[in-house]
C-alpha cells in the first residue's frame, strides 16, 4: 500500500531580521490510508508548523511533502489551494463558523464555491448534520449553538467534499471534557469507517484516541508510539451518550 502523506527530511525556517528560528528540523514519515495519528508536542515544538504543512497552508524551507502520490512542497498558491478543496478537510480549535450563516450553510459553503448542484448539496448536507447529531440543529445560527455542536458542524463541514485527509488543530480546546471526549468519539467512528485523520494535541488523554501518536519536541520528533488500548467507538459513544443524559437529568 502507498502512503497517503510521504514527508521526506522537511526544515521550516523562520526569519525575523536577524533572527532565525527553526521550526521545522528534518522531519520524516509517512501516513497510510485509514490511519489516525496524534501529533503531541508543547507549545513551540513545530506541531503546528507541520499541520500548516500538510494541510497546504504554508510551505517548507527544504524537504518534500508528496500528498496522495503529488508532490506538492513547490506548487503555486492556486494549485495548493485546488488541492485543500479537494482533498483536505479542516477542523480548527475556534470553529471557524461564519456568525450570520446556519449551521446548514456554513456546512454546504466548500460545495457551493465547487459548484454542484443544489439539489446534491442539500442531500449531502442533511446527510453530514444527521450524521454528527445535528439533524435537529441545522438552521440554527452559531451562537445558538454549544461549544460542542459548533464542533460537530465544523467536522461536518469538513467531510463535505469527501476529502482523502481531515486535519484538526486542538479541535478539543475550547470544549468541556464530556464535549470533548463526544468530538473524540465522532473522529474515532469515522476512522473506523476508513477515514484517515491527523490530530494535533497537546493532551495525552485525547492524542490516546488515535492510533497512532507521533511526539515533537523542538522541531523533530523524538517518537512514534503505538495506541494499543482504545476503546471503540461503538462502545465509546455509548458510555457518552449515557453520561450526557446523567448530567441533563442533574438539577
Amino acid at each position: 500500500m502507498e502512503p497517503l502523506i510521504r514527508v521526506e527530511n522537511l526544515v521550516k525556517i523562520y526569519r525575523t531580521g536577524r533572527v532565525e528560528v527553526r521550526a521545522l528540523q528534518g522531519v520524516s514519515f509517512s501516513v497510510f490510508p485509514g490511519e489516525f495519528i496524534a501529533i503531541m508536542g508543547p507549545s513551540g515544538s513545530g506541531k503546528t508548523t507541520l499541520m500548516n504543512i500538510l494541510g497546504c497552508l504554508d510551505t517548507p524551507t527544504a524537504g518534500r511533502y508528496l500528498l496522495d502520490g503529488v508532490e506538492v512542497s513547490s506548487l503555486r498558491e492556486n494549485q495548493l489551494a485546488e488541492i485543500r478543496n479537494r482533498k483536505i478537510g479542516f477542523v480548527f480549535q475556534n470553529f471557524h463558523l461564519l456568525p450570520r450563516f446556519t449551521a446548514f450553510q456554513n456546512v454546504e459553503l466548500p460545495l457551493l464555491y465547487a459548484g454542484v448542484p443544489r439539489s446534491l448539496r442539500v442531500r449531502r448536507v442533511r446527510e453530514l448534520l444527521e450524521r454528527v447529531g445535528l439533524g435537529d440543529r441545522m438552521h440554527h445560527r452559531p451562537n445558538e449553538l454549544s461549544g460542542g455542536q459548533m464542533q460537530r458542524v465544523a467536522i461536518a463541514r469538513a467531510l463535505v467534499n469527501d476529502p482523502a485527509l481531515i486535519l484538526a488543530d486542538e479541535p478539543t480546546g475550547n470544549l468541556d471534557t464530556l464535549s470533548g471526549e463526544e468530538i473524540m468519539a465522532i473522529f474515532q467512528e469515522l476512522n473506523e469507517e476508513g477515514r484517515t485523520i491527523i490530530l494535533v494535541t497537546h493532551e495525552r488523554d485525547i492524542a490516546q484516541h488515535a492510533r497512532r501518536v507521533v511526539h515533537f519536541r523542538d522541531g523533530k520528533i523524538l517518537k512514534n508510539e503505538d495506541v494499543i488500548d482504545r476503546i471503540s467507538a461503538k462502545r465509546l459513544l455509548g458510555e457518552l451518550k449515557k453520561e450526557r443524559v446523567v448530567q441533563e437529568e442533574e438539577p
